[in-house]
Formats: C-alpha cells, sequence, structure tokens
C-alpha cells in the first residue's frame, strides 16, 4: 500500500524580484473563484514585459482585454450553444472550451499604460506591457534651518 500526498493549489507559485514587484500579488487573484484558467508566461527585455498566455482554439474578438485603474484584466465568456440534431455523435469528448478570467496587478509607475497592446496568434493571447523610462534622480541636497 502507498501513502500518497497531493498538494492541488490553483494560485501559481510567484516569483521574487522586479517580477514580484510588478505584478504585486497578482497571482493571489489569478483563480478568482474560478478552477480554470489558462497557462502564462511572463517575458521581460529592456523595453517591455510581455505576457503570452495559451488560450487555443478562440478568435481574437473571444477576449475581454480591460485595464482597470492597475488592474489588468484577460478575460473570455464561453457561450453554450444550441445542441443540434448532428448525424454523428462525440463517442468522446476530453476537451472543451470554458470561460476564464485572470487579472494582474501591474505598477503604474513602471509600465506606459496607454500603450499596452494585445494580438492573438497560433492559440496564445500575446500582451505587451512597454515600460517607462528610467529617470535617474538627482541627489538633492536638503538644507537644515
Amino acid at each position: 500500500m502507498y501513502n500518497l500526498k497531493s498538494n492541488y493549489n490553483v494560485t501559481p507559485r510567484t516569483f521574487g524580484g522586479l517580477f514580484e514587484e510588478m505584478f504585486n500579488s497578482g497571482f493571489a487573484r489569478t483563480a478568482e473563484g474560478n478552477l480554470h484558467f489558462p497557462l502564462a508566461n511572463i517575458q521581460e527585455d529592456e523595453a517591455a514585459y510581455t505576457l503570452h498566455i495559451a488560450a487555443p482554439g478562440l478568435k481574437k474578438e473571444n477576449f475581454k482585454v480591460q485595464l482597470d485603474k492597475n488592474l489588468l484584466h484577460i478575460s473570455y465568456e464561453h457561450k453554450a450553444e444550441e445542441q443540434k440534431e448532428q448525424e454523428n455523435k462525440w463517442l468522446r469528448t476530453e476537451f472543451k472550451l470554458r470561460s476564464f478570467k485572470r487579472t494582474f496587478t501591474l505598477t503604474n509607475d513602471k509600465i506606459k499604460t496607454g500603450e499596452i497592446s494585445a494580438s492573438y496568434t497560433d492559440g496564445i493571447l500575446v500582451v505587451s506591457l512597454p515600460k517607462k523610462e528610467k529617470t535617474e534622480q538627482p541627489v538633492k541636497e536638503i538644507t537644515i534651518n
């Protein structure tokens, strides 16, 4: 007999550093009561952060991408189609489209929120989050009165 222990956690692990600072607790909001949500990869380069959301089988018109203050919402609402009388019946269905919503918390002082863009190709939704330029603040001497 084997003793098996499974830890099912619907919230993905977070990463430290700049990622954590930018997406401050964003993954805590990931599932939002929904056990189905698409997986995301997050990439960073000098100019932008890029979200890659795996959502095959959809069309770009199916997605809703919204920015509400510092929250980036990405969602898809599945509308059930009427069952038509079909000549061929499904013998097995192992996948189906489901509604989802992912929410990411952004640090707006690091992102050009007016320039966020999205595209959908080959089953991957790509959201580009351009970075603001870093400005070095000069050291300011404070006089003591």
